[in-house]
């Protein structure tokens, strides 16, 4: 975090290689902004981010590096880009140079209408310069990549494409482009950029008359958590903002406004992942993307979780303690991080407190967070338990909100459950525990009798309405089938191992 050589007034931001000021009121978001500035390969197609038409490429600090990194602009405030490098489509190729993606596009027919093209080139390049793509080029895909054609033979994972929708090319041609892509050249200008650090988060404070009556919005970035905590303490009506994939949609789809927001998603006390003898701690803004790849499967219950969370634009803005902050009872971290007997710490400037997830959420979307604090570290006690499993029933398998959500965790000695916890999200006004079911389980045989007898006493848990994702009757026969699902899932893994060896 550094100090702006600049007045507190002034927002720049480099696009395509040239600085730029945005002046506009701190709710504009950065498709907006690019748009007036004539950048209009952005598109505003949902204004939810569930289309990716807006997509674009912010430089991220990736270690010592920088990673190309793929956003919705359409959700994400345009001060929040302050000192940042952005890069368009218009500044990946022009006529007369292709990008190599521009390139494999125009030769696989991956374009029709041309609406959704920009968003999905960005997309594609974020990915094209991943790098680990390269280490996984060539290799043998997994079975479930290899039942879903998700990774191709150049290492490209179609998963950073499943925030980007196109309704009159189709697929094929697109995931041909995509996988047709070679690596970048020596002389790649943004392949070189990876080498060099990332541009520093700098200090933001920014006010602008943003409404007919002259109301100042007001939008600051702190330079520590100390800082963070004392605006919060000092100014309760401040608003705390992270990823902003849930802010951006109100703004756009209800006009919400606030007076003052708090950016604290690029915070280094927030950012922490550590690994201690009793506790895997999460610093609360951490991205999803970045969990996915720091984690590198150690809690293997939130692996199985972040493929099917939104997706990779999502992911890739998303915070695990924002999607805990709101409350909402349909947030797929929850019944995740239940499962996992997960305990929050809230810090404020008198100190931190720990509470349990399960006891977080105290009604529809209200929370036992008290004014002035702020969710800073996610705690997963170790060991963990060695059965998991995360269900999401949803009208899609990528990129949908969850009807049902369903994590599990179990421990079996010698055959016998010793530990059950089952996290549950859409079937109450809250994420919870199915606390009967554990407890019906824990102490009896690991066998089909058993499960199905669990399944009855699944079907009871919560308090599931009927909605326009689902009914009550339907989330009902989730929970009952989820377990032998569960169970099924187990014996096949189980199979598969005895079959190799281990």
């Amino acid at each position: 975090m550094t100090a702006k050589p600049t007045t507190d007034s002034q927002c720049l931001i480099t696009v395509n290689g040239a600085v730029r000021e945005f002046t506009g009121p701190t709710h504009t978001n950065a498709l907006d902004f690019l748009r007036g500035e004539g950048l209009t390969s952005c598109k505003e197609g949902c204004a939810e981010g569930e289309c990716g038409a807006c997509s674009i490429l912010v430089a991220r600090a990736d270690g010592e590096a920088t990673r190309w990194t793929a956003l919705n602009a359409c959700l994400l405030p345009a001060a929040a880009l302050d000192g940042q490098e952005v890069i368009t489509a218009e500044g990946l190729g022009d006529r007369t140079r292709l990008h190599p993606v521009q390139q494999q596009m125009v030769e696989h027919g991956g374009s029709q209408c041309g609406y959704c093209t920009p968003g999905f080139v960005c997309s594609m390049a974020a990915e094209y310069y991943r790098p680990e793509r390269a280490t996984a080029a060539g290799a043998p895909p997994n079975e479930e990549d290899a039942a879903d054609q998700h990774c191709g033979p150049n290492g490209f994972d179609l998963h950073a494409l499943s925030g980007n929708l196109c309704r009159c090319t189709g697929y094929r041609p697109i995931r041909d482009a995509a996988f047709a892509l070679g690596t970048p050249a020596v002389d790649d200008a943004l392949a070189a950029r990876r080498d060099q650090l990332a541009p520093a988060v700098v200090h933001t404070d920014l006010s602008r008359a943003d409404t007919p009556t002259g109301q100042l919005g007001r939008y600051r970035r702190p330079g520590t958590l100390e800082e963070a905590l004392q605006i919060l303490f000092e100014e309760p009506g401040v608003l705390p903002l992270a990823g902003g994939t849930d802010w951006g949609v109100e703004v756009n789809i209800k006009g919400a406004r606030a007076r003052s927001l708090l950016a604290i998603d690029r915070l280094s006390e927030l950012r922490q992942l550590d690994v201690t003898d009793t506790h895997i701690e999460i610093g609360a803004a951490c991205t999803l993307s970045e969990l996915e790849r720091g984690l590198h499967g150690r809690i293997p219950l939130l692996g199985k979780l972040f493929g099917q969370f939104a997706s990779r634009l999502i992911r890739n803005s998303a915070t695990i303690g924002g999607n805990l902050g709101t409350g909402s009872p349909i947030g797929d971290t929850a019944p995740a991080l239940l499962a996992l007997d997960a305990e929050l710490v809230l810090g404020s400037v008198t100190g931190q407190r720990v509470v349990p997830l399960a006891d977080y959420f105290t009604g529809y979307r209200q929370t036992a967070r008290q004014p002035g604090e702020l969710i800073t570290v996610i705690r997963v006690p170790l060991p963990l338990s060695g059965l998991t499993s995360f269900q999401k029933i949803s009208k899609r398998r990528f990129d949908d909100i969850s009807s049902v959500a369903i994590g599990y965790a179990l421990a079996v000695q010698n055959g016998i459950i010793t530990k059950a916890r089952i996290g549950l999200g859409g079937v109450a006004a809250t994420p919870l525990r199915a606390t009967a079911t554990e407890a019906m389980l824990e102490g009896r045989a690991w066998d089909l009798e058993t499960i199905r007898a669990a399944a009855q006493v699944m079907g009871e848990e919560g308090t599931p309405m009927d909605d326009h994702r689902a009914s009550a009757e339907y989330r009902k026969a989730m929970l009952e089938s989820s377990f032998e699902r569960f169970f099924a899932a187990q014996l096949q893994v189980a199979h598969s191992l005895k079959g190799e060896g281990k």
